[in-house]
C-alpha cells in the first residue's frame, strides 16, 4: 500500500539538536483494511527526515486524514521529541541453549572433569602403614575412590567402588600400595 501525506503543517518545530522541522502528517492502508498514522519531520537545512512510530490505528482512511487534521503544535512538539528519541521496546531474554541435548547417562559423563585425589598413598606409606591408614580413615569415601583411580590401584569401575564402603575402600588401598612398593613397613 502507498503511504500519502494528509497534511503538512506551516509551523516549523525545532528540535533540542537545534535543527528546524517542518511536519507532515502520513498514512497509509495495512493489510487488514485499517490504515496506520505517523509524523515525518522533515529538517529545513536539508539534512534529513526523521518519523514517528506508528501515532494512530484507524479504521479507514477518513478517519487517518481526519485524525491528521486535528493535531496542534503541542502535539506536534512531542512528536518530534519522540522522532529524535524513539522509544526502546526491550527484546525479552531469549533462553540459553543447553550445552548438552540430555542428561548424563547413568555411569557419568566422560567429559567431566576429574577430580583429583588429596594425597599420594606412595609417599605417604614411606611414613608407614599406620600413618597411611590414619590419613585414609579421615577422608571421604569419594576421595579414597580419587585416589584408587589415580594411582591405578584397582581395575573396577568407579560405580562398582563408589558402592563399596569406606573400611573395604581403605583395606583395598592399603593392599595395593604394600604389595606395590614391595616392602612392608610397621610404624
Amino acid at each position: 500500500m502507498m503511504a500519502e501525506a494528509f497534511v503538512t503543517f506551516n509551523d516549523t518545530f525545532v528540535g533540542d539538536n537545534e535543527i528546524s522541522y517542518r511536519a507532515r502528517a502520513c498514512g497509509r492502508e495495512l493489510d487488514d483494511g485499517r490504515w496506520e498514522g505517523w509524523i515525518e519531520f522533515e529538517a529545513l537545512d536539508g539534512s534529513r527526515v526523521v518519523r514517528t512510530q506508528r501515532e494512530t490505528t484507524q479504521p479507514n482512511r477518513t478517519d487517518t486524514a481526519y485524525w491528521a487534521t486535528g493535531l496542534t503544535p503541542v502535539y506536534l512538539e512531542g512528536a518530534l521529541d519522540r522522532a529524535l528519541h524513539p522509544a526502546q521496546i526491550p527484546q525479552p531474554a531469549l533462553p540459553e541453549t543447553p550445552a548438552f541435548d540430555g542428561p548424563a547417562p547413568a555411569g557419568g559423563d566422560a567429559a567431566a572433569p576429574r577430580a583429583e585425589s588429596v594425597l599420594n598413598p606412595f609417599s605417604v606409606y614411606r611414613k608407614g602403614e599406620v600413618v597411611l591408614r590414619n590419613q585414609l580413615s579421615a577422608l571421604a569415601g569419594w576421595h579414597l575412590v580419587n585416589i584408587i583411580e589415580d594411582y591405578a590401584l584397582s581395575n573396577m569401575t568407579r560405580g562398582d567402588l563408589e558402592r563399596m564402603s569406606s573400611p573395604q575402600l581403605i583395606e583395598l588401598i592399603l593392599a595395593r600400595v604394600r604389595s606395590t612398593s614391595g616392602q612392608e613397613i610397621t610404624s
